[in-house]
C-alpha cells in the first residue's frame, strides 16, 4: 500500500529557511510524478511544485520559483523541498502528493490528477 509522510515543518522567520522531506513507502518514487501543494487558512489548496518520473524535470510555481527547490534521494525513496528566503505569505499546511506515471511529465496544480497524498506538515513563518 503506498503510504506518504511529510516532515520538517515548522516555525520559522520571515527571510528563514527550511526542508521538507517526503518519504514513500510501497512505491518507488523514481517510477512517478511527485507533486508539492499546500493550503493556508481560509484558502484553497494549491500547487508548489513538482517533479516528474524518473526524477526527470520540475517546475514550480510562479509564487516561490526563485526560492523552492525540489530534490530527490531515490536511495532513501524521499523528495525534498528546500525552502529559502521565506514570507508569511508561506504559511501553510505543506502536502505531497505522487501518481503513478513513467512519462516526463507532472502537474503543479492539478489537485485531482494525484491520487495519493500525505498528512501535511505544518510551515509557519512569523517572527
Amino acid at each position: 500500500q503506498l503510504q506518504l509522510v511529510e516532515s520538517g515543518g515548522g516555525l520559522v522567520q520571515p527571510g528563514g529557511s527550511l526542508r521538507l522531506s517526503c518519504t514513500a513507502s510501497g512505491f518507488n518514487l523514481y517510477s512517478g510524478a511527485i507533486a508539492w501543494f499546500r493550503q493556508a487558512p481560509g484558502k484553497e489548496r494549491e500547487g508548489v511544485s513538482c517533479i516528474s518520473s524518473m526524477f526527470s524535470s520540475t517546475n514550480y510555481a510562479d509564487s516561490v520559483k526563485g526560492r523552492f527547490t525540489m530534490s530527490s534521494d531515490n536511495a532513501k525513496n524521499t523528495v525534498y523541498l528546500e525552502m529559502n528566503s521565506l514570507k508569511p505569505e508561506d504559511t501553510a499546511i505543506y502536502y505531497c502528493a505522487v501518481r503513478r506515471i513513467l512519462q516526463n511529465m507532472c502537474s503543479v496544480g492539478d489537485t485531482n490528477w494525484y491520487p495519493n497524498w500525505g498528512p501535511g506538515t505544518q510551515v509557519t513563518v512569523s517572527s
